[in-house]
C-alpha cells in the first residue's frame, strides 16, 4: 500500500500517483519524484500487517485483504445516509403519534394560582376585512370530532355555574383614597365653554424646562419621541399668559372606543379621525386605565415605575393646542362661541381589561376588584361617552389566535388550545363566582387562548352599573362591514357631529378597511368545525343574555 507523503492520499494498488493533486502538476515526473520511487517512506508492522508512518504521524492499516479506500469511503458514505433516513423516519413517526394523541387534553389538570405569568396581551389591534372572507370548508377531522362529547360536559358545567349578579358600586370616598394624586390633578369641573372637557392648569417652569423630560411614553418608546420633539418645540408657544402667569391647557376625552380587540375598532378609529371636528390622542392606544397607570408595559417584563396622570394628559397636547386656537379665537370671544372640537382615546383593553388590581388594591371581596377602570372614568367624567364594536366572539377569538400565536398556527392548534382554556376557565367557575374568574388576572394569563374578551355582557353589566344605557353606543362588525355609511352616521350622531358635506362624507365612509386579516393567515383557512360548534354552545349563553340586555336578537349571531 502507498501514501504521497506531500499530501497523505491513499494511493491504489498499480495507481502511478494521478490521484495526487497537491505534487502531481503540468511537470511531474514520476521517476523524479521521491514518493512514486518508493523514498521517504517508514515501514512500520503491527500485528503482522504492513503499516506506514506518515509524515503527520498517523498510522493507517492496510485493509487490502478486504476492501481498499475507495470502496470503504463508498460504503461509509452509504451507511450515514441509510442511519440518517432511519433517524428521520423515527422522528417523523414520533411527532405524528404524539399528535394524534388529543384525548390527552381532555385530562383534568387542577388550576394554581401564582405569581404574574407572561401573555402576548399586549397590543389589541382589530379587523375588519374578516368579515368578507370566504374560504372553502375544510374537511372534518375524526379525531376532533371524538373531542366534542368531552369537552361539551366541561361547558355544561360552566354554564351550570353562571350567575349574572349586580356588582356593588364603591362610593367616590373610597375611590379617592385609591388614588389621590388622581384626584389632584384633575377638577370636578371643566371649562363651560368647551363641548370638549378641559381646563386651565398653572405651568410654573420657565423656558429652558423641559415639559416632557419625564414623560414615560417618551422614555420607554422610541416611535413617540418624535411626537413629543415637536411638542417642546410649540410647547411655549402655546402656553395661555394671565397676570404674570403661565397657564396650559389640559384635556381629558370626550369619547372613548373600549372594545373589544380584534372587532374593528381600528378601522373605527381611523375612519373618525378623518372628521373635521375629532382629534385623538398623540397614540392610537395609551392603554394608560388599564395598563400603564399600574406600571404595565409588556406583561412579560413584570412592573415598572407607574405612569403618573399626567402622562396620560400629555397625550393630548395636540389637541389642546387646537382647542385653546378656537377659544381665544376673536370669534369666540365677540360671539360667546362654544368650542366644538372633541377628542377620543381608543385603547381596546378599556372595556375589559382590570388584570393588575389584584396587585394594587385590597383582595377581600372574595375574588372580585373591589375597584374596576369604570369607577375612575366615571368619578372624574360622569358624562362621558362610550362606543363598543362587538363581532361574532366565535370568529373574534379565531382571529384573535391568528393575530397573536407567533409560531406553528394551525387549526388543529387553535382546537387543543381551545380545550385547554375550558379547562382552566372551568376548573375556576367550580371555586369562584363568575366576574371573579373573568377578572382573575393568574387564569387570564394561563389560558392560551382569551376566552374572556369574547364574555361581552359580562364586561357591559358592569359598566351599566355606573353609566347610563344613552352614554353607550354598542355596535357590530358585521354590521359595519356590510353597511359602513350606515354605521358611522350612528356614530356622528351618537357624538353630536356637525353635518358633513359630500366630499367630507366620502373620504370616511369609503377608505379602505384598516388592519386587515395577513395574508399568511388567510392560508390557514377557517376553524375546524367541531371547534367552532365547541365555542358556539360556551358562548351561547352570555349572547343571549347580551340580546336581552340590548334587546336586539342580532346579537345572538345566530347567522354566522
Amino acid at each position: 500500500m502507498r501514501y504521497c507523503i506531500n499530501c497523505c492520499i491513499h494511493l491504489l494498488p498499480n495507481d502511478f500517483h494521478r490521484h495526487c493533486f497537491r505534487c502531481r502538476g503540468p511537470n511531474h515526473n514520476n521517476q523524479k519524484c521521491p514518493v512514486c520511487r518508493g523514498e521517504n517512506r517508514i515501514p512500520l508492522y503491527t500485528d503482522s500487517k504492513q503499516m506506514k508512518l506518515l509524515a503527520v504521524l498517523e498510522v493507517r492499516t492496510d485493509h487490502s485483504e478486504s476492501w481498499n479506500g475507495f470502496f470503504c469511503l463508498r460504503k461509509g458514505k452509504l451507511c450515514s445516509l441509510i442511519f440518517g433516513l432511519i433517524i428521520m423516519t423515527l422522528v417523523m413517526a414520533s411527532y405524528v403519534l404524539t399528535g394524534a394523541k388529543h384525548g390527552l387534553l381532555l385530562i383534568p389538570s387542577p388550576f394554581h394560582y401564582g405569581a404574574f405569568t407572561s401573555n402576548p396581551n399586549l397590543m389589541d389591534n382589530e379587523s375588519l376585512s374578516d368579515m368578507k372572507d370566504h374560504y372553502q370548508p375544510s374537511k372534518m377531522n375524526i379525531s376532533y370530532v371524538k373531542d366534542y362529547p368531552s369537552i361539551k360536559l366541561i361547558i355544561d358545567t360552566i354554564t351550570s355555574k353562571i350567575e349574572f349578579i349586580t356588582r356593588q358600586r364603591p362610593d367616590l370616598e373610597e375611590l379617592r383614597k385609591q388614588e389621590p394624586h388622581m384626584f389632584s390633578v384633575i377638577p370636578n369641573k371643566f371649562l363651560p365653554n368647551s363641548k370638549n372637557p378641559c381646563w386651565y392648569e398653572e405651568y410654573r417652569g420657565n423656558t429652558t424646562t423641559d415639559p416632557y423630560a419625564t414623560n414615560s411614553y417618551a422614555l420607554y418608546s422610541k416611535r413617540f419621541r418624535t411626537i413629543f420633539d415637536y411638542l417642546r418645540k410649540v410647547f411655549w408657544n402655546h402656553l395661555y399668559h394671565y397676570k404674570d402667569k403661565h397657564y396650559r391647557l389640559r384635556c381629558l376625552p370626550h369619547f372613548y372606543i373600549i372594545g373589544q380587540p380584534k372587532c374593528g375598532t381600528t378601522d373605527l378609529y381611523d375612519r373618525l379621525r378623518l372628521h373635521p371636528d375629532v382629534r385623538f390622542s398623540a397614540i392610537k392606544e395609551p392603554h394608560w386605565w388599564t395598563r400603564k397607570r399600574f406600571g404595565i408595559i409588556r406583561l412579560r417584563d413584570g412592573f415598572h415605575d407607574r405612569y403618573p396622570v399626567e402622562d396620560y394628559l400629555d397625550l393630548f397636547d395636540l389637541a389642546a393646542h387646537q382647542i385653546q386656537g378656537v377659544l381665544q379665537s376673536e370669534v369666540t370671544k365677540e360671539h360667546g362661541n362654544m368650542n366644538n372640537i372633541i377628542i377620543g382615546e381608543a385603547s381596546a383593553s378599556t372595556m375589559w381589561d382590570n388584570n393588575a388590581w389584584i396587585f394594587f388594591y385590597d383582595n377581600s371581596t372574595e375574588g372580585e376588584p373591589p375597584f374596576l377602570i369604570q369607577d375612575f372614568i366615571h368619578a372624574f367624567q360622569p358624562n362621558a361617552k362610550l362606543i363598543i364594536m362587538l363581532r361574532d366572539p366565535v370568529e373574534r377569538l379565531y382571529s384573535d389566535y391568528l393575530y397573536f400565536a407567533s409560531a406553528n398556527k394551525s387549526v388543529e392548534d387553535f382546537h387543543e388550545k381551545v380545550a385547554e382554556s375550558l379547562q382552566l376557565f372551568e376548573n375556576c367557575v367550580l371555586d369562584y363566582s363568575l366576574r371573579a374568574c373573568v377578572y382573575n388576572n393568574t387564569l387570564n394569563n394561563a389560558m392560551p387562548v382569551r376566552l374572556q374578551v369574547g364574555l361581552y355582557v359580562v364586561y357591559l353589566l358592569d359598566w351599566l352599573t355606573v353609566f347610563d344605557k344613552d352614554q353607550i353606543l354598542v355596535l357590530r362588525l358585521e354590521d359595519h362591514a356590510s353597511n359602513v355609511k350606515y354605521t358611522m352616521h350612528m356614530v356622528f350622531q351618537f357624538l353630536g357631529l356637525g353635518p358633513l358635506s359630500e366630499k367630507q362624507e366620502a373620504l370616511i365612509t369609503k377608505s379602505p378597511a384598516s388592519n386587515t386579516r395577513r395574508p399568511e393567515d388567510r392560508s390557514l383557512g377557517p376553524m375546524l368545525p367541531t371547534t367552532k360548534a365547541i365555542l358556539r354552545d360556551f358562548y351561547r349563553p352570555f349572547n343571549t343574555k347580551l340580546a336581552q340586555v340590548l334587546f336586539d336578537d342580532a346579537f345572538l349571531w345566530k347567522r354566522t
